[in-house]
């Protein structure tokens, strides 16, 4: 199983019922992925993945309840003066890849949040959204939409005479799709019709030519697809096959168990997607809520228990959280001891759970006790799960440890209290085998010893004050290394294109829009193709804050890589210079490889 941070949140302002701010942003606090960027190595020991907010500009721009979900421009990920500001919520796009590479640096990598259901700031007319291209001056941007992209007859209004009338009549709005639950499917905005859309396939084809390019521009190694339960399922599989090695999971808001695995595993996704795992969300609502351990197997535990393989388990995230009566909000220590042991795709942690208050004002500050959870699960939770204990009170279960990157890990021994008055003695089977010596690697319990038949006898501490710190995690004793991180380093393509966010090559040196923050003594390269005419080059450089030159490329009709060594870390110029170009530039593409760093 993969651990990831679902690394933002969403918190009440308390100004107005309902009104929500993201996290701090500028000017007051750094930018989300100047943050990131920051604790690109602490997060590497915890996490495989940090899952982010929607790069795309969002309908407010930068201002603070705007969280990305009302997207307006795809391909403007804080590099276009739109919607009040040139940053996204979460900074301008220089910031989000370093922090990119210097997450990828220290072993964690980067999930991207695709939001494709729907879209919001039209400022052409009824449907109509016009952006900004690469100069960001001209309104030649690519992705401009008409009305017959949107699903219509979503509203209603009284005309002048008093007759109701359609505010999104058809025409030239259009009819909804055939999504999988239509009576679900709320347009939160202009919603996309892929199926029934007009020009036909002009919205899918814009959608797949955004996540292509979105893939390459960020080095992104996984996305998650939201609102896929409104979404034309025949289209979110062939969008995803636009990048067709790269994982995803998708949001089905469903809690039953069935109709997730009938949307993961049935035609046309047929297993492309994992899910987000809401039968387990809402098991473990139950649980810590009405301090009820039964309430973890009641009617079914999750939908990992039919397919782990395509569960993704989380405790709450900024939908639930903020959202009445589906939050979690109590015992949430419990309730990570308990997601961070089964098994799962991948399990989430909730960043306003995650972080203390001095870091996001309102969050809730577990990371000391999820940093060593985390340990544990990636140390210890590995092979076949079994649920060994439960009554209103006390939950127990096992791993066997096969699996893992030495085979056998050992096996693993959870168990949780919700009583907040009493402590509670269990013995109980374990597959550690006969006189095994167990540690608690939580710190809760003192070391025991499994009996002649190998079961395992050990006092849990009550729930006191509802804490949600009573928990155990036995496993084999003597372990005290850290877990093994992989350091990668990242691909990002600059696109030259008027309409999109990097100009196209001019006569003369033109530096790129954005910097590469780089490691020391690490490798660099850069590819380097155009179309060009037989007297035509251009050349591509990448300089040290100081000037220096690490490495350069020129080419003409054929493409041309380089590499070289960063002799310190920090930042590094890409620079581009055209000869014998004509007047309108050349198109072209700059892919280049290297190795992020944490901020000096």
């Amino acid at each position: 199983m993969a651990i990831g941070l679902l690394a933002w949140g969403r918190f009440e302002t308390g100004s107005a019922a309902g009104t929500r701010v993201t996290v701090p942003a500028p000017p007051t606090h750094p930018w989300l992925a100047d943050f990131l960027h920051a604790q690109a190595t602490s997060l590497g020991r915890s996490f495989d993945f940090v899952q982010w907010p929607p790069w795309s500009k969002a309908e407010g721009g930068a201002a603070p309840t705007s969280d990305g979900y009302g997207v307006f421009d795809r391909r403007d990920l804080g590099t276009k003066p739109q919607q009040g500001s040139t940053p996204t919520r979460y900074g301008p796009l220089e910031s989000t890849l370093a922090a990119i590479a210097a997450l990828n640096a220290h072993g964690c990598q980067s999930i991207g949040d695709l939001v494709l259901h729907q879209m919001s700031g039209e400022n052409g007319g009824p449907g109509v959204f016009r952006y900004l291209g690469a100069d960001g001056k001209t309104l030649n941007g690519r992705g401009a939409t008409t009305a017959g992209w949107f699903r219509g007859r979503t509203a209603q209004r009284k005309s002048g005479d008093g007759e109701w009338e359609w505010v999104d009549p058809v025409p030239p709005f259009r009819p909804q799709d055939d999504v999988p639950v239509p009576a679900d499917d709320s347009p939160f905005g202009r919603e996309l019709c892929y199926q029934n859309g007009v020009p036909t396939g002009a919205a899918e084809a814009d959608a797949k030519d955004y996540v292509r390019w979105l893939y390459a521009r960020t080095g992104a190694a996984m996305f998650r697809f939201d609102d896929t339960k409104g979404t034309y399922a025949p289209s979110v599989r062939r969008i995803m096959d636009a990048i067709p090695n790269v994982p995803f999971y998708s949001e089905y808001f469903d809690g039953n168990p069935a109709n997730l695995d009938w949307w993961a595993t049935s035609a046309p996704m047929s297993g492309r997607s994992a899910v987000a795992d809401f039968t387990l969300h809402w098991r473990i609502q139950a649980a810590c809520n009405g301090f009820d351990a039964r309430q973890l197997t009641l009617g079914g535990a999750g939908y990992f228990e039919r397919n782990p393989s395509l569960a993704v388990g989380f405790v709450d995230n900024p939908d639930t959280d903020t959202s009445d009566g589906q939050q979690v909000v109590c015992n949430k220590g419990l309730a990570y001891a308990y997601l961070l042991m089964l098994p799962l795709r991948l399990a989430l942690v909730y960043g306003k759970d995650y972080f203390p208050n001095s870091i996001w004002p309102g969050a809730y500050g577990l990371k000391p006790a999820i940093d060593n959870l985390c340990w544990i699960s990636r140390m210890f939770a590995f092979g076949n799960y079994q649920v060994r204990w439960v009554d209103r009170d006390v939950f127990a279960a096992t791993r066997d440890g096969n699996g893992g990157a030495t085979g056998w890990s050992g096996g693993l021994l959870t168990a949780l209290n919700f009583n907040t008055l009493s402590s509670r003695t269990i013995t109980c089977d374990t597959t550690f085998g006969a006189n095994r010596w167990l540690h608690d690697y939580s710190g809760h319990h003192s070391d025991i010893w499994t009996d002649w038949q190998g079961r395992a006898t050990f006092t849990l501490p009550s729930n006191a004050y509802a804490r949600g710190e009573s928990y155990v995690c036995f496993a084999p004793g003597g372990v005290n290394q850290p877990v093994t991180s992989t350091s990668r380093s990242t691909t990002q393509t600059f696109e030259a294109d008027a309409t999109l966010d990097v100009m196209p090559a001019m006569n003369g040196v033109h530096p790129l829009p954005q910097h590469i923050y780089c490691a020391s003594g690490t490798r660099i390269s850069i590819n380097l193709s155009a179309v060009l005419a037989a007297n035509e080059s251009l050349t591509a450089k990448v300089n040290t804050s100081n000037n220096t030159t690490i490495t350069w490329k020129r080419i003409g009709v054929y493409p041309g890589s380089a590499s070289g060594r960063t002799r310190s870390a920090g930042w590094h110029t890409i620079s581009v210079e055209g000869l014998s170009l004509p007047a309108s530039g050349r198109n072209y593409k700059l892919t280049v490889t290297y190795t992020g760093s944490e901020t000096q």
